[in-house]
């Protein structure tokens, strides 16, 4: 059944794969034939050899963002998800927290970059974990917070009559109503780490850091390494996304039946 499951997995990403090649190489055709300055847009070949030949300095600068956005994803979940419980425990403070959150989301977060230096210091590593954490909190406890209250009355009735605790309404029913929310909004933030992380270093901090990499080479007009390290941080928020499919795929492991987690398939229990 599990080796099915692969092999229906890996199945799947031929088209995928199969698109990216055929860009890749469009990508090499075009500017070869058109000879578009590489300073406007480098081969995808050229940026290969860049980045084979600044590997070591790629890797690390990967690990040192890599590390801000995972540190900040987890804590923004944790914290999203730990106020969305306590907000559907108390329906007052749910009713006044989350249409403020909502309004909080609207605004950009990344622009608290600055603020966020001159609170937790610019030469650190926590102002810019502060800025992943705020980017990934909002979506993460509003989607927790909706699955967790938008319960059909009729399921909490039903453990009402079998005089269910509060504590077991919450175990039972509203939390596994509200993992398909949860999921959505992982699947959101987990690339959007990334993101939030890189866009915090251009700030300021260390300059071995992919934020610094991109901006340090583009302005001595090294664009193929500036390339390069743009193709690193994609590859790293690719796999922070397959991260977040995995944990779906372990916490709700009945969707793997009715199409692997499909909206379709469940549209009332989507955002």
């Amino acid at each position: 059944m599990i080796a099915t499951i692969v092999a229906k997995r890996i199945r799947s990403l031929g088209p995928a794969l199969l698109v990216g090649v055929a860009g890749l190489t469009l990508w090499e055709l075009v500017v070869r034939v058109f000879r578009i300055r590489e300073f406007l847009l480098p081969t995808p070949s050229s940026i290969r050899s860049e980045l084979v030949d600044n590997w070591s300095m790629m890797r690390h600068a990967v690990w040192e963002t890599g590390r801000i956005a995972v540190s900040g994803l987890l804590f923004g979940i944790f914290a999203g998800v730990v106020l969305a419980l306590v907000t559907t425990r108390f329906r007052s403070l749910n009713e006044g927290l989350t249409p403020l959150a909502v309004a909080v989301n609207a605004t950009p977060i990344v622009a608290l970059a600055p603020i966020f230096n001159a609170w937790f210091g610019i030469t650190g590593t926590l102002s810019n974990q502060a800025v992943v954490t705020a980017v990934v909190f909002f979506p993460v406890f509003i989607n927790s917070a909706k699955g967790l209250t938008e319960v059909h009355p009729d399921e909490i009735e039903l453990m009402r009559s079998y005089a269910a605790s509060d504590w077991t309404i919450m175990r039972e029913v509203r939390i596994p109503n509200a993992l398909p929310f949860f999921a959505n909004a992982l699947r959101l933030v987990a690339p959007l780490s990334v993101i939030a992380a890189i866009i915090a270093e251009y700030f300021g901090g260390p300059q071995d850091r992919i934020g610094n990499v991109i901006t340090s080479n583009a302005g001595l007009a090294r664009y193929d390494v500036a390339w390069a390290a743009i193709a690193v941080a994609s590859a790293l928020g690719l796999a922070l996304f397959a991260g977040a499919l995995i944990v779906e795929r372990v916490s709700m492991p009945w969707r793997l039946g009715v199409g692997g987690g499909d909206s379709n398939n469940n549209p009332g229990r989507e955002t």
